[in-house]
This record gives C-alpha cells, structure tokens and sequence, in this order.
C-alpha cells in the first residue's frame, strides 16, 4: 500500500465588503446626537496596570508570539485606554522580530509563526525558505519590570512557582523558556512576585486555560493531565487560584479576571472530520476493495463475539465506503481490551492458515499474525461525530507510521506488508492523543465548570470585575459575534477570530476581548469605556499577517 498522504487539504476564501449603491437620500433634518459623554475611570485607578496569563495574555497567535503580535495584545490593547484616564506606561519582554519562534544558545526550541500558505495554514519556512530564529533566551533577553507577565504554556499553579524563569531549569523542565526572558536578575521569581513587586493599581489575570487545554490539546492521552480541581496553592487549581487572588489584592489593588473557555469549541478541535477518507482519491480509494476484504474477517471474529455474550461487539465493525466519505480508524481506551478473544477466535479458525497464506505468508505464522490482529484492534472503533480529532491529526491521517512498521518488521512480517498495516486512521487505528473521545470531553467539561465556579466566586469575593470568556466562545462557535461590521465565528481562516494554529485568537479576536474586558470594567468600576464610544473598532485589527512581515 502507498502511503496514503491524501487527507484534505483546508480551503478559505477571501470575504470582500461591497459597497451598495445609493438608492435614496433622506434630506430631512434631524435632532442632533446628543455627544457621548466624556470618557471616565469611575472609581478604578489605572495608574499602575500589571496583566497576569499565559498566551493568551501575552498576545501569541498563529502558533508564535512576535513583536507584531504582543504589540496587538489584548492587554497592551487595554493600557491604551486607561493611559487617557490616567493608565501609566506599559512595558512588554517583545521578541526580536516578527519571525516568532525561540532558541537557546543558538539553537531553536520554538518554531517560527504559521503563515497562510493558500490553501491552509503551513510554517513561514515553507513559502519564504530558512529563517534565523533570532530571539535567544540565553543571549538577548529584554530588561524589565514588565507590565506583561503572560507566559505561553503557563497554568494556574506555574504563576507561583519559584525557578519558573530560571535558565538552569529549562534543560530539566522545571522552567519556561519565555517566562526566562522575563526575570532577569531575579531568576528564582515567581510571575506572582514580579507582578506584586511593581506594587499594581490594578491587574488582569486570565489563568486557567492550559489547566484543561494541555489535556486536551494531547488527546486526553495523560501526557499532560487535568489540574486537580483541589489541593494546596502550587498543586490544586483552588488553593493555587485562591492563592493568585490573596496576593493580588492585599496590597488595595483593583483588577479584572476572566474564566476559561470551553476549549473544545476552539477550532483546534472542530476543523478535522470524523470522516475525512475520501473514495475519489486514487490512493485511497484504490484501496477500499481489499481493506474491506481483511476488515470483513475482523468483523466476523467481532459478530461471533457478541453471540458469545461480549455486549455490542459488532459496533466495532470497520468498512469503508465507495461512494461516500469514511470514518477515520481510531484506538478508544474506553473500550474493554478485546486482544486475546480476537486472537483466540482466529487461532481457532481452520480457515485462518489460509488467510494467512493470502498475505504471501506461510500457514505456520498464523499463531504471530492472530496475535498481531488482537494486539492492532482490542480497542479500535471507527470514529463517530462525537469524536473531536486535534487539527494536527490532519497532517498524519494517511500516512505510514515508521515506528508501526519498525516494529512489526521486528515481529516476523517483510516491509511491505508492516507498510500495509501501519497506515494512519485506515490500517493503523488513531492514537489516542489524535482524538478526543466523549469521555475525554466530559472530563474536560466537568473540570472547566469546576475552575469557572471558584474563578467566578473568588471575583466576587474580592469585588472584581468578571469577563465571562466562556459565554463568548459559546457566542462565537454557536453563529458569531458581531461587532461594528463585522461578524466573527470560531470557523478556522475564515471566522476572524481564531489565528491560523486553531487555538488563539487573532489580532481582531484579541481587539474583540479587549472590549469585552472593557465592560466587565465599566460594570464593575463605575467607569464608562462602552458609553464613552472607546472600545475599539475590531476592524482596525488584522486577521492575519504576510509572510513579508519579518
């Protein structure tokens, strides 16, 4: 078999606004507007704004966090405002350029920005050739205190940890390298002790999301597993939550918080079907005749297992279609482990051997080959539309995984058939950290609505203004949000909101959030950022930047 690199490609179009003729002018008089009212801070003091978060704070987009993106930064956003009703300067770490991407000691940890490559998002690499990744956290890191303290990758409790920042400590994963450019000659600060050390007036703290996103950005697979809801400051979303909020505000300082997301809604989960394997494509459906043919007796063995009392074993059966799209093959750990019955009803098969022997194998493998099968498919299904595939798993669905094939060449088969079993999504069921299952998804929801609760009551506690993220993703991905003329979705490429990695936001998706913690300000401050007309047009605020931009 090919190797199946045949999976879609994403397609975007460019929307122009255009102009309507002028039918009709009413030449009546009207009263006049009466002025918007002078813009005022009510009874917040900005005098002193410090921003606490992770990327979403320190304004990372298309996969990167760069010069043109931290300057359109929701917070930096913000302290434009509050600079007209007495906000003081807003110093961010920038990176070097507008390349994106990290390296240390002249070598590259982060990978430069995604561009828009025409017909999805690609690395800046691919359309403009090699690039010097020219900020190094070991050589060139800016001078603070930085009004900024977002850290890409951060989660509630990494905001407390001491040596968070410190060089020493990124070799053994003990530190985050952008947190590192942030520290300076205190690098055993944590960001809650940078942030209080400037003595805030006022703060924003949106911390949280990586508390569910790392999980589910990994396929709920436990690489990067759920904060625990309870537990002390540094260990427990609560105590660490609890902990950030204390802090904060023993000084008098007023602030603003926001909670998390419902992340599965992001695009970084709903752009990849569950049924991405066209028939039309000459290398798949080529295919399907002798697939269906090995998965046909895959699903005998399943319908005989039922009848043996094993409950809805044939709901794992596998075929693919000729006339329509097909399901991806995935591995759901929820399933109980059919492996041994698998291969104990092929080893009992008489007919088997010669099944065996159609593979150009001898009869005597196929006590190796029955063991194979159980091994492959004691745990696969064809995905269902409850399943969410991550958007990475758009560039493997199709093709031949290496290690499958090493290591079933390892087992006694030749390469070409190792090849033929080890086909992404077809042959080769789906990892887990490719595909959330509705398990995952409920554990994701489970915890989210837990953080949101002790985000909204700790708020309320401390009278803090609350931005409810959630219901503004909820907005986004359930027909949008409009905004002056513009109407924003949570689709990929062409919703505005979302930048080209599926997870942040856009410069227009973080203009938009900047308005939105303008009023959550308004409301709970007195002041009238909303009423004044000063939030900011969205439509100043690109959806994308060029490639040429470096």
């Amino acid at each position: 078999m090919k190797n199946l690199k045949y999976f879609y490609l994403l397609t975007a179009s460019l929307l122009f606004v255009n102009c309507n003729d002028i039918e009709d002018v009413d030449l009546n008089v009207t009263e006049p507007m009466e002025p918007a009212p002078e813009l005022t801070a009510g009874s917040a003091d900005f005098s002193n704004y410090v921003s606490l978060g992770n990327s979403l704070t320190a304004g990372f987009t298309d996969g990167a966090l760069f010069q043109a993106s931290q300057t359109l930064s929701f917070p930096n956003i913000l302290s434009q405002k509050f600079a007209v009703v007495g906000g003081g300067s807003f110093t961010q770490p920038l990176t070097n350029d507008n390349l994106g991407g990290l390296a240390l000691a002249g070598t590259r940890i982060q990978d430069p920005r995604l561009v828009f490559g025409g017909a999805g998002p690609v690395g800046i690499e691919s359309l403009i050739g090699p690039v010097t990744v020219t900020t190094d956290i070991a050589l060139n890191n800016p001078t603070g205190p930085f009004n900024n303290l977002g850290v890409p990758g951060a989660k509630s409790f990494h905001l407390l940890a001491p040596g968070y920042g410190n060089l020493a400590n990124v070799p053994l994963g003990l530190a985050n390298p952008f947190f590192v450019r942030m520290t300076g000659s205190t690098p055993d600060a944590s960001v809650l002790e940078l942030a209080v050390g400037q003595s805030p007036s006022f703060f924003s703290l949106w911390i949280g999301n990586n508390d569910v996103l790392g999980y589910a950005t990994t396929g709920g697979d436990g690489t990067n597993p759920l904060t625990p809801v309870n537990g002390a400051p540094g260990v427990g979303f609560d105590g660490s939550y609890g902990a950030l909020i204390a802090t904060l505000t023993a000084g008098g300082a007023q602030g603003v918080v926001a909670n998390i997301p419902n992340v599965i809604d992001i695009p970084h989960f709903t752009t990849v079907p569950h049924n991405p394997l066209d028939p039309t494509n000459p290398d798949f459906g080529s295919q399907i005749a002798t697939l269906n043919g090995i998965f046909g007796q895959l699903n005998q063995v399943y319908a005989f297992l039922e009848t043996q009392g094993i409950p809805n074993a044939t709901d794992r059966q596998i075929v693919f279609a000729t006339d329509a799209a097909s399901e991806v093959v995935i591995k759901d750990e929820n399933l109980p482990d059919l492996s041994a019955q698998i291969a104990g009803v092929f080893n009992a098969s008489p007919a088997f051997p010669l099944f065996v022997q159609s593979f150009g194998l001898p009869a005597e493998a196929a006590p190796l080959v029955a063991g194979l099968l159980g091994n492959i498919y004691g745990q696969t299904r064809e995905a269902t539309p409850e399943d969410l595939l991550v958007l990475p798993s758009a560039s493997i669905i199709g093709t031949v995984n290496t290690a499958s094939v090493g290591a079933l060449i390892g087992q006694g088969l030749p390469q070409a058939l190792a090849g033929q079993f080890s086909v992404e999504g077809i042959s080769l069921p789906l990892e887990d950290k490719w595909v959330l299952t509705p398990e995952e998804q409920a554990e994701i929801a489970t915890a989210t609505a837990a953080f949101n609760t002790i985000i909204e009551a700790s708020a309320n506690a401390a009278g803090l203004a609350l931005v409810d993220a959630n219901g503004l993703l909820n907005q986004l991905a359930n027909g949008g949000i409009t905004s002056g003329d513009f109407t924003l979705t949570s689709s990929l490429v062409t919703g505005s909101a979302f930048s080209l990695d599926g997870i942040h936001p856009t410069a227009r998706g973080y203009a938009l959030l900047a308005n939105e913690f303008m009023k959550a300000i308004d409301a709970t401050y007195g002041s009238n950022f909303e009423a004044s007309g000063n939030l900011v047009n969205v439509g100043d605020y690109p959806t994308n930047y060029s490639p040429a931009l470096q």
